[in-house]
């Protein structure tokens, strides 16, 4: 039945190509398709973040839709087609995991991490890469860039000792952004916010935290928040603009307080 059931989407999705098919999924191309696989991912993610079942299946659906159109394309370019990315994948899987489907022995998940690179470089398209740093997306979130980057120099030795030195370089960051300030230069305050960035990034891999979902959550929490102020403002028939800035934040408080009181 499963089977069936790929079979069916792979002949929609190449129904809504054809001729006959939809107008705007005949207009597609890898090129035009790249926006809305960001945002599906993104989507993903937030059902996810909701914990909503529901939610998260008919997201990873439209994820794959996204997958699926751009096999149906390569198809018609005579590329390659779906079977061939699963192949492609299937082989990978097989071959980066020798601790699994061969005789490695392996003793904990860094060393699969290490065992995964070392197999990586390889492999066919991978013998140009001279650096570990080699590889690693332009497009990725600028956080999460960051980590990866980090992640990369760490396993070759390239990193802190203890949590104590890690906090100091992002206390040293802040105080040279704190003299950039001081002393008026906007390109140096710019540099220096950055490295400050990079800092705080590297605490969050140091924690094993990933520094762009935790910023995500941030971001929730601030809406969070900040939407509880817009309603409670409404409801004492006033707004933003009508108060002081400590009105503001004693409201923000009171936000904080209904916060942990619903939780």
């Amino acid at each position: 039945m499963q089977k069936e059931l790929f079979e069916e989407l792979i002949g929609v999705i190449a129904t809504l190509r054809s001729e006959n098919g939809c107008p705007w999924d005949r207009e597609q191309t890898h090129e035009t398709l790249k926006s809305t696989l960001i945002e599906e991912t993104y989507e993903t993610l937030e059902a996810i973040d909701a914990g909503d079942p529901k939610k998260l299946k008919e997201e990873l659906g439209d994820l794959l839709l996204n997958i699926m159109l751009q096999a149906q394309i390569a198809a018609e370019h005579k590329d390659f087609d779906i079977y061939a990315v699963i192949e492609t994948l299937t082989e990978k899987l097989i071959r980066r995991h020798p601790h699994v489907f061969g005789d490695v022995t392996v003793e904990d998940s860094d060393e699969v991490v290490k065992n995964w690179e070392e197999i990586k470089r390889q492999e066919a398209g991978y013998e140009d890469r001279k650096s570990v740093l080699d590889g690693i997306p332009d497009a990725l979130p600028m956080l999460l860039r960051a980590q990866k980057i980090q992640n990369r120099a760490a396993r070759v030795g390239f990193d802190w000792d203890k949590l104590t030195d890690v906090i100091a370089k992002v206390d040293e960051e802040l105080e040279e952004v704190k003299a950039s300030i001081s002393a008026d230069k906007p390109e140096a305050i710019s540099m220096e916010i950055g490295d400050l960035f990079f800092a705080v990034v590297n605490l969050c891999r140091f924690m094993e935290i990933q520094a762009e979902e935790t910023l995500r959550g941030a971001n929730r929490k601030f809406m969070t928040r900040f939407k509880w102020m817009e309603a409670e403002l409404e409801r004492r028939g006033t707004n933003f603009e009508a108060q002081d800035l400590e009105s503001l934040d004693a409201i923000w408080e009171e936000a904080k307080k209904a916060e942990v009181d619903t939780d």
